[in-house]
């Protein structure tokens, strides 16, 4: 018992740190009003969409338990200058009504799909973190002539691609754990329904424990060129990082042949979440990827 207890503990430190984070991460963007915003019919669901600048479509996907403000804030400002950013909020998330749907990351991607053909877009640059991550994964192996090019910001196309000690904490979680959160008032401020949060809590804990992978046969066959992201203490095993990096093309010696058109960036003493404060350095990464 008291083994358990102690790991309760741990579990609810490490989310309280989390939540803080994102608290800073939403209070320090730059409250970028979009050019255009609304919701889009698709799946039996209406998700939402936020739409800023002009150019090339870029759509961004967020991290689990976000919304476009607390994940994108940052950097919405830098990249609406030279793009059109597309932003959009999951199933459940922000101002994306909750669903009994069953939620899972080809749902998600098919979700995304539908948004693109709702707004026209036949093709765009993708750039997703975290759980949005794995989703930009699924559509581009799913939707492969909707993806340009591919941003992967410390995600996973397996649940093997993470450490051990995550996939624990993603079963151990516990509802009660996200109560008077920053994350519980967030979806307070922007849900249309404040009453799902129980439900929507526990799907999103069902979602996260459970185990998914979209096969390295499939990664393999990506053609558009892909930056990887990764904090060098996020969370992500960083073999199977390589290994990923692998089936995309990377890890050659490019003195020898050419250069992959694929790219991975380790950014040093970052952890899951802190990886998305570095807003300089991974703007910096993005613009020279997506030029």
């Amino acid at each position: 018992m008291k083994r358990v207890f102690k790991g309760a503990n741990v579990l609810k430190t490490v989310l309280i740190i989390t939540l803080l984070i994102f608290t800073v991460l939403h209070s320090n963007g730059q409250q970028l009003k979009p050019a255009a915003s609304g919701y889009a019919p698709v799946n039996g669901i209406k998700v939402y969409y936020e739409v800023y600048g002009e150019g090339t479509p870029l759509v961004l996907l967020h991290g689990a338990f976000m919304t476009i403000e607390e994940n994108w804030g940052q950097l919405l400002p830098e990249l609406a200058k030279t793009r059109k950013v597309i932003a959009l909020e999951f199933q459940g998330h922000g101002h994306t009504p909750f669903s009994d749907r069953k939620l899972d990351v080809a749902a998600l991607a098919s979700d995304v799909d539908g948004v693109m053909n709702y707004l026209k877009v036949d093709s765009a640059d993708v750039a997703g973190y975290s759980m949005g991550g794995s989703v930009a994964y699924q559509l581009t192996v799913n939707y492969p002539k909707r993806v340009k090019k591919l941003v992967i910001i410390s995600s996973t196309y397996k649940s093997t691609g993470w450490v051990p000690q995550i996939a624990g904490a993603f079963k151990n979680m516990k509802p009660e754990m996200f109560a008077n959160s920053p994350m519980k008032a967030a979806y307070d401020a922007t849900a249309p329904d404040k009453t799902k949060w129980p439900r929507f809590i526990e799907q999103m804990l069902t979602f996260l424990a459970t185990s998914f992978d979209m096969g390295d046969s499939n990664i393999a066959k990506i053609t558009s060129p892909v930056l990887l992201i990764s904090g060098d203490n996020d969370g992500l095993d960083k073999v199977e990082l390589m290994k990923t990096y692998q089936l995309l093309g990377g890890g050659v010696a490019a003195d020898m042949q050419p250069m992959p058109k694929s790219q991975l960036a380790v950014v040093p003493s970052q952890g899951h979440v802190s990886l998305m404060t570095q807003t300089k350095t991974i703007s910096g990464y993005l613009a020279s990827f997506l030029k």
